[in-house]
């Protein structure tokens, strides 16, 4: 599976590029999501998807995958560009705490700085996702289709006990 960043945009008021993401949007806050935009979208979009990992987290899977994935969001229509603060909408997948939407970051105490991708993916059909994928389940549905992506990156420090 290969992917390669395109012109497409993705920004959030919450947080800029490389910058801190707020405690309002971590397991020590209210742990919503934070409000993403996209611009610059592939001619032939039909659909996105949205998710975030963290691969400075210490965890390696039996099927082979590292890190820890936050959110899985998919079946996203191409007229929508935006994802509002604490959306609950569209194809929600399974993430790392075992359950269904938003996780937000919470690191090991005493383990540094984590850094957050938010990814969006621009796919040139509208699959008809069932909820309850994880990421790599979904990454090999969609793969085929992907026709842009590019990634946001925050950053975050869990506070000391």
């Amino acid at each position: 599976m290969g992917f390669a960043l395109s012109d497409m945009q993705l920004t959030s008021a919450a947080f800029a590029a490389g910058g801190a993401i707020p405690t309002r949007h971590t397991g020590e806050g209210e742990d919503i999501s934070p409000a993403l935009f996209w611009s610059n979208v592939p001619a032939g979009t039909r659909s996105f998807a949205v998710f975030c990992h963290d691969p400075d987290a210490p965890l390696v899977t039996d099927r082979g995958t590292y890190g820890f994935v936050h959110w899985v969001l998919y079946n996203i229509p191409a007229s929508v560009h935006k994802l509002s603060e604490g959306v609950d909408d569209y194809a929600r997948g399974k993430t790392d705490f075992d359950r269904e939407g938003y996780g937000g970051p919470m690191p090991p105490p005493g383990h540094g700085v984590h850094h957050y991708y938010f990814w969006v993916l621009a796919l040139d059909v509208e699959p008809d996702l069932q909820d309850g994928l994880e990421l790599p389940e979904l990454l090999e549905k969609v793969e085929p289709h992907v026709i842009g992506m590019n990634r946001l990156v925050g950053t975050y420090e869990r506070r000391a006990a």
